[in-house]
């Protein structure tokens, strides 16, 4: 059971990251006319965080199947995944979540999910 949070948290996170890369061009496109160094900034900044959720979830996917996920050092990526999703999902709070745009808004709850579960998944 353990494994099964942790692996469904990983596609989650997997998939959401997946998905902030596609609208990349239209979400800078929707801030209209802006300077290009603006542009650049709004598009680095939203290809990392889509790349920062590929990676966590590859990675605790990785550890979960092929590798000793109790072991201690799968415990600290376990903890320090938890750690940063939370922080992601405040910083989401209080700036995307702001937004009308729905994707954005649940954007939050999806990172507090993921995290949970790998938290569940390592107090059991």
């Amino acid at each position: 059971m353990e494994k099964l949070l942790i692996t469904i948290s990983s596609v989650i996170l997997t998939v959401w990251g997946i998905a902030h890369l596609f609208p990349t061009r239209n979400i800078v496109r929707g801030f209209g006319e802006i300077q290009r160094d603006n542009k650049l900034i709004i598009t680095m900044e939203w290809i990392a965080e889509g790349l920062f959720l590929i990676f966590i979830g590859v990675l605790n996917f990785l550890i979960t199947i092929y590798g000793q996920w109790q072991s201690p050092e799968a415990r600290i990526v376990y903890v320090l995944s938890i750690c940063f999703l939370f922080i992601l999902a405040i910083l989401s709070l209080f700036t995307g979540a702001r937004t009308n745009i729905i994707p954005i808004k649940i954007c939050p709850v999806v990172k507090l999910i993921c995290a949970l579960l790998i938290m569940l998944s390592i107090i059991m």
